[in-house]
Order: C-alpha cells, then structure tokens, then sequence
C-alpha cells in the first residue's frame, strides 16, 4: 500500500503522459487544460487504493483511474456552462477561454474518450466496468437536473436534497472504489460493500463542502466562502434553518435567499448567523459524522485485513475534517 499522496502522484504522472496531442486542436486543447487545472483528484486516487486494498495492482487501475478523472472534468465543463461561470479553480472556465460550442464539443469528447479507456480491459472485467459506468453516468446526470430543478422550487426536502447530491456527487465516489475492487477481482459481496462505503463518504464529502463553502476559511478553502449564500443554493444547511426557524426567522430566510443584494457580503454574514441560530450548522456537522460513521460500519463486512479497514478509516476521517 502506497500513501495517499503517493497514488495521487503516480496518477498524476500518468494523466501527464496521456495528454492529448490529437487533431484538431481546438478540440483537445481545452481538454488537456481542464484535465491540467488541479483538483484533488480524490476519485482516481481512490480507484488506485481500491485496487491495492483488495490484493490487485494499483498499476492495473491506472485507465480505470482515467477514466473516472475524465468524465468528472466532463461533467465540471458542463457544469460551468449551465451555471455561466466564469472561473474553476481560480481559472478561467473551458466555454468562457474559448467560447460556448468548444466548451460543449470538448465535453462530448471526454465523454467518449472516458468510456474508451475500458477497452483495456479484458472480459468480463470490461463489461463490468462499463455497465458501472454507464449506471453513474446516468446518475450523475440526473443529479445535475435535479439540482438544476430545485433552483426556482421553494419546497425542496430535506430527503430530495440528499438524493440529489447522491447522484451528482457521491455515486461517482462509490463507483470509483467498485471499480478498484472488480480490477482486484475481488467477491461480488465485496465490490457492494465498498461501493456504499464509498455512497456514504461520499455524501459526507458533499455536505463538508456545503458546511466548508458557509463557515470555512477563506485562506485554506479554495473558493469564495459564502457562494452558496450568494447563489441563492438551497444547500443542507438551508433546508435545515428552515426546518427549525421561528416564523421570523423563516421569513427572513426565504427573502434573502429571493435577492441579489448590492452588498453580498451583508447578506452572507446575516444568512450565516440564521444558520447557526437554528442550529442548522451544527445538524450540517452532525449530519457529516453520521455518514462518515455508516460508512465506517460498511467495514465491518469487509473480507480484508484489520490494517486496510484501518487505512480507509484514516481516510475517512481525514475528509470528514477537511479545510478544504
């Protein structure tokens, strides 16, 4: 077993000597900058420990590893077209450095070129992987319309926000430790139990950044603290302060929450203080404990050594305590 950083640097140098010199190059030119701008690269390390935890070669993964890499940069290009953003980690976005058609092309191409990755593989490790994938991408999918539909309904539940941040987020994190587990050739009994242990981290991932993006510090954080507040995002935290307000407070909620004021910055630091007067950011906290803690459990029912139930664990823990 390597350490976390060191399955991110090997999957790093192989991403680096897999960059795309094809023609035209302003097809693949915005590929290889979306795939260059950084990240954490959290999935693809992932599918590289899986490997490794279930006995397999970590090396045997790397395509794999790709793949899951490239589709998730695919579904951030178009992500920052629907939403018009202009910057993805602190850059330019794809469709505004070029323009909207190549930021959609582009995307297509990754689409595809992920899916190409598997042909590496040999049946019945191919087919497995494949329908996996197509399974997550299809969720993923449903995901992004269903946080693209909850933006103008004022009665999103708590339960419907959770399913979706399943979809868009987590089920790619479950689906990326599976596919660790099926190149390792590990038991079906298995492969099911590291994907919901995945499912759950991942759920807890997405509401630490929910928490994070309200309450984090703007020096380690990475992004605007409070641009969820800003975007007028009915995240956890919201649906939450909403749960236990009072009347007024509630009122005062909905109304801010239904504007673009001149200074944001008021707005965030008035939203935040509801947040914590409802209590809602300390739900949020529990909330990314109580994930993290079912997907410890998911452990137990792992055919695999004291010493890896422990490192996932490491893992876990590390992400539900993250700045960043």
């Amino acid at each position: 077993m390597l350490s976390i950083d060191a399955y991110r640097s090997v999957f790093v140098e192989f991403l680096e000597k897999n960059t795309y010199n094809n023609q035209p190059k302003n097809l693949y030119k915005p590929i290889n900058y979306i795939l260059k701008l950084g990240g954490k690269r959290l999935r693809p390390l992932l599918t590289l420990m899986t490997t490794d935890i279930f006995s397999g070669d970590h090396k045997d993964a790397l395509e794999a590893a790709l793949a899951i890499e490239v589709f998730h940069n695919f579904s951030l290009v178009h992500d920052d077209i629907m939403d018009d953003a202009p910057l993805r980690r602190g850059q330019t976005t794809v469709h505004e450095k070029w323009d909207l058609n190549t930021g959609i092309l582009s995307g297509d191409a990754m689409l595809i070129r992920a899916y190409q990755y598997f042909e590496n593989y040999d049946d019945p490790i191919f087919r497995q992987l494949a329908k996996l994938f197509s399974k997550t991408a299809i969720e993923v999918c449903e995901g992004q319309q269903y946080d693209i539909d909850f933006e103008t309904r004022d009665d999103v539940t708590i339960s419907e926000y959770l399913k979706m941040i399943e979809y868009k987020t987590s089920v790619l994190v479950a689906a990326a430790m599976k596919m660790g587990a099926i190149i390792a050739k590990a038991d079906e009994t298995d492969q099911d139990h590291i994907y919901e242990f995945g499912r759950n981290l991942g759920i807890a991932f997405q509401l630490q950044d929910d928490y994070l993006d309200a309450f984090g510090d703007p020096k380690t954080f990475g992004k605007q603290v409070g641009g969820d507040i800003i975007e007028n995002k009915k995240t956890y935290l919201y649906l939450k302060a909403l749960e236990h307000a009072s009347k007024e407070q509630a009122n005062q909620l909905t109304d801010l929450f239904s504007i673009q004021p001149a200074s944001s910055d008021e707005k965030v630091a008035i939203v935040k203080q509801l947040f914590e007067e409802t209590g809602a950011s300390n739900d949020t906290k529990q909330a990314i404990k109580d994930y993290t803690e079912s997907a410890f459990t998911v452990l137990n029912d792992l055919n695999i050594s004291s010493e890896k139930k422990a490192l996932l664990r490491t893992f876990g823990e590390g992400l539900m305590n993250r700045t960043v």
